[in-house]
């Protein structure tokens, strides 16, 4: 065999093994219980590595979280998580949010995604949405943190905010674009 066929094969076999994988995750959705759990454990991290963030909080009519989007890719590249709408500090609805990508992409990772409804509008026009697609169903400002880690909270005027962070804190130059964001049932 060539050594061009050998690398079509084990890219074949990469392939198929990702694609088990994701069917696998997908197909063991986490409870209600777990989900809660690991809600509260990101928001805990927000709030305590962006100062200013309870703050910010405080004035969002929602916040959607998703504690853990794994991403992988191989050539060809796919993300999903699950996580909770939390309104007034309580947990309304369950959503999963899943994206894919083409481009030369070689590993894994995982990310926690807030995003913040900072209007009645924003709020009401994602959760009686049959389905959310950043980028097109709403637009998502990610939110870069100042120096010495904070937000400036008076300067923050878009209805859909969003924070990404990865095992070192807040991530940057990132993208919510094209995320397909379903309200699940649990």
């Amino acid at each position: 065999m060539k050594q061009q066929q050998v690398k079509q094969i084990i890219f074949i076999l990469l392939f198929a093994l990702f694609t088990v994988a994701a069917v696998n995750v997908s197909a063991e959705a986490a409870s209600k219980s777990v989900i809660d759990a690991k809600v509260a454990d990101a928001l805990k991290r927000f709030y305590s590595e962006v100062s200013g963030s309870r703050e910010l909080a405080g004035k969002s009519h929602g916040i959607l979280v998703f504690p853990s989007v794994i991403k992988v890719g191989i050539g060809v590249g796919g993300e999903y998580g699950e996580g909770a709408l939390r309104i007034k500090g309580k947990t309304v609805d369950y959503y999963s949010t899943a994206a894919a990508s083409i481009g030369f992409q070689l590993g894994a990772q995982s990310k926690i995604v807030m995003i913040l409804f900072m209007t009645k509008e924003s709020l009401s026009a994602f959760r009686y949405s049959e389905g959310w697609e950043v980028g097109v169903d709403g637009s998502v400002a990610l939110i870069k943190v100042g120096a010495g880690g904070s937000l400036d909270t008076t300067n923050i005027k878009a209805p859909v905010v969003g924070f990404v962070f990865g095992n070192k804190g807040l991530m940057y130059n990132l993208t919510l674009e094209g995320s397909k964001i379903t309200k699940i049932k649990k």
